[in-house]
């Protein structure tokens, strides 16, 4: 629920604010609150870690934040909210190609879910929804859906923190520090006197709601959940994302993103069932909860 409604603050902060300013805005806020807590209740003993632990939380937090939120925020300037979010929900379908290409070989069922999400991905982006969509903000929230999903795939196969708090800690500063590089390369510039009250509150419902509460519990459970179970959120976010900007904004929803989003939830819900149904008949190996650095693989 709150990263469906994430969409929509995204797509109200860029109104005055640069899409990927706001992101620096955003995560730095928030990886300096969540650390300074972490140093108050855990003092440094919450950050020590090795160096290859340190770099794996700072690339998996590029990818998922610097590639995967930035661009949805560059996106947002041209497409619908509503339409981003249906496009990301096509996320657990690239985590199962990702699983081909390093040779795991998933269920027939799975593919067949993987074929069917990605022709309401394909319907969608070829005429934009039917809505009056850019085709350079469909492919860059595509390859934003991309980068999310390799960032999420590397999670489980990379060193990371074991602590999933300070893994988030690092991955939020290191994608915001990442969105300022970018966006400075690019030409952006913070004017504060031009930004709204609006975009102000949409920001720090972003940072407060969307990062603390939404990015956080995502790390958290990527440790803690297969994944298979974790990529059920994108079940919800469309759904919610569609419904709010609709209500919010006034954005319109044509019958080709119904039927599109419906097919791409479709697919997502066989590929998640498929997993999950498989998971099921492997036999436990242990009954504790797998650490950050080792999740449950896709």
């Amino acid at each position: 629920m709150v990263w469906g409604s994430t969409y929509l603050g995204i797509r109200i902060s860029i109104e005055t604010l640069p899409p990927m300013l706001q992101g620096t805005l955003r995560f730095v806020t928030a990886g300096l609150l969540l650390g300074g807590f972490l140093l108050i209740r855990k003092g440094r003993a919450a950050f020590r870690m090795s160096w290859r632990q340190a770099g794996g939380a700072a690339l998996v937090g590029v990818l998922l934040l610097t590639g995967g939120n930035g661009m949805v925020a560059v996106a947002e300037q041209h497409i619908s909210s509503g339409l981003a979010a249906l496009l990301v929900a096509g996320v657990p379908l690239w985590l199962v190609v990702l699983r081909l290409v390093f040779r795991d070989r998933p269920a027939v069922p799975t593919l067949a879910g993987v074929l069917v999400g990605f022709c309401g991905v394909a319907a969608l982006s070829l005429n934009g929804g039917g809505e009056a969509a850019d085709a350079s903000g469909i492919v860059v929230i595509l390859l934003a859906s991309l980068s999310w999903s390799v960032g999420s795939f590397l999670s489980g196969r990379i060193p990371m923190p074991r602590d999933a708090w300070t893994a988030s800690t690092i991955e939020m500063l290191a994608g915001g520090l990442g969105l300022a590089v970018v966006g400075l390369s690019l030409g952006e510039r913070l004017d504060l006197a031009a930004v709204s009250g609006r975009s102000w509150l949409a920001l720090a419902y972003l940072v407060l709601v969307g990062s603390l509460v939404g990015f956080t519990a995502y790390t958290w459970l990527l440790g803690n959940a297969p994944i298979s179970l974790v990529s059920t959120y994108a079940y919800v976010n469309p759904i919610v994302a569609v419904v709010l900007g609709v209500l919010v904004v006034d954005e319109h929803v044509t019958p080709q993103i119904l039927v599109g989003g419906l097919v791409i939830l479709v697919g997502v819900a066989l590929v998640v069932s498929t997993e999950r149904r498989g998971r099921s008949r492997t036999p436990a190996v242990t009954t504790e909860p797998a650490p950050v650095s080792s999740p449950a693989s896709p």
